[in-house]
């Protein structure tokens, strides 16, 4: 059995980046960059206005002196002459700042007469204007290798006017929900003994959400030959499976057993963490196999610790777990001989952890938004520590 240090070292070790792929900037949501983003043209691409007002030449502006109006500048339509002493054009804000101009002064200042402008006292010292190429420049690095395509890395890419970037491919991940007991949720009160599979709808959430694809999705019954057999299948069309439950030493555990025929090497075996101490990580058939748990919150709890890094190191993330330090709103309960992941909520006043940390809890698991690292043999905590955790 490994610290979970230890196994986070190993995922880093043998987990590379799939191979790259080019795709158009509306699939780009959610992708992994993997090379780098240079900006096709620099932003602002000519020195612009910053505010609807007056393009002028702060050597001709006298308060409530007249200046004559010659022209307007709006985005995509400039004013395409040099902006003589004595004169002003009309801007609106985007607009690319005609020749000459110094200073756009906003149009609150502005009395307008005819084809004349007269400017109040008190209109700068700002100039309203953004300079050509003050944002980044044309060969900027904009975004770098490992960056997840968000909303805000869209906008960037989208502005450096490029259209087709380079990422990562998706993993393709099947799952597998192992044991006689797991019905389809809504078919589980026609049988006495049935439970409903409650976690495997949850990890093709994370999956997706994640980046990466679901392959296939199902259930096995704690049958050998038949689960090596889903095991070849699925060997066959993903670059990860994830099985959860048969993760013990019983007699009926076989989620280990059933990658031995195609071959499993395992990276870790059981991991000193609390929840989740089963979780395992190997290959087989030239594909990584990740078990987890059967126990509801403990799969969760491992697949937040474990499956959510493991997609992000297949698509070039460079930084898998962001800790924060935060103070606790509750106390906290002394831990014992394993790291303990403790569940809590988010409160005003900080990190409230859960009353029911039992790793078979389901009905509180939709509360737990945060996962608190506590090192083994950790005394109590009082209200106000500082902790670290993680996003759950």
């Amino acid at each position: 059995m490994i610290s979970f240090d230890e196994a986070m070292a190993l995922l880093a070790e043998h987990i590379a980046p799939l191979d790259a792929e080019t795709i158009a900037l509306p699939k780009a949501a959610g992708r992994t960059l993997a090379a780098g983003i240079t900006a096709a043209i620099g932003s602002p691409r000519r020195t612009t206005s910053a505010m609807d007002g007056y393009a002028v030449r702060l050597d001709s502006v006298v308060p409530d002196a007249p200046l004559r109006v010659v022209g307007e500048a709006r985005p995509g339509h400039p004013y395409d002459h040099p902006l003589a002493t004595g004169t002003a054009v009309r801007i609106f804000t985007g607009a690319p700042l005609p020749e000459s101009a110094d200073c756009v002064i906003m149009q609150e200042y502005a009395s307008r007469e005819g084809e004349d402008v007269r400017f109040s006292a008190g209109f700068g010292p700002a100039c309203h204007i953004r300079q050509q190429g003050s944002d980044f420049a044309k060969g900027d690095v904009l975004l770098g290798q490992g960056t997840r395509c968000d909303p805000k890395a869209l906008v960037a890419i989208a502005a450096g006017d490029r259209a087709d970037l380079a990422v990562h491919r998706q993993p393709r991940v099947a799952l597998l929900a192992t044991g006689d007991e797991l019905a389809e949720p809504g078919s589980a009160q026609r049988a006495p003994y049935a439970i409903p599979d409650s976690t495997s709808y949850a990890l093709a959430a994370l999956v997706e959400r994640e980046g990466g694809v679901v392959s296939t999705r199902k259930r096995g019954l704690d049958d050998l030959p038949a689960l090596e057999r889903q095991a070849g299948e699925m060997l066959g069309g993903a670059d990860l499976v994830v099985v959860t439950g048969g993760a013990s030493v019983g007699e009926r555990d076989f989620a280990k057993p059933m990658f031995a025929a195609h071959g499993l090497e395992l990276l870790f075996d059981k991991v000193a963490i609390k929840p989740g101490k089963p979780v395992w990580l190997g290959r087989a058939g030239g594909r990584l196999v990740l078990g987890l748990p059967g126990n509801p919150t403990s799969a969760m709890v491992t697949a937040r610790l474990f499956l959510q890094p493991i997609l992000a190191l297949l698509q070039g993330a460079s930084t898998v777990h962001r800790w924060r330090t935060m103070p606790l709103a509750g106390g906290l309960p002394a831990t014992g001989d394993r790291e303990t992941f403790a569940r809590a909520a988010w409160a005003s006043e900080g990190l409230r952890p859960l009353g029911n940390q039992d790793s078979g809890v389901q009905g509180g698991l939709a509360r737990a938004d945060w996962l608190i690292r506590c090192p083994p043999d950790q005394a109590e905590l009082p209200v106000g520590a500082k902790v670290q955790a993680l996003q759950f």
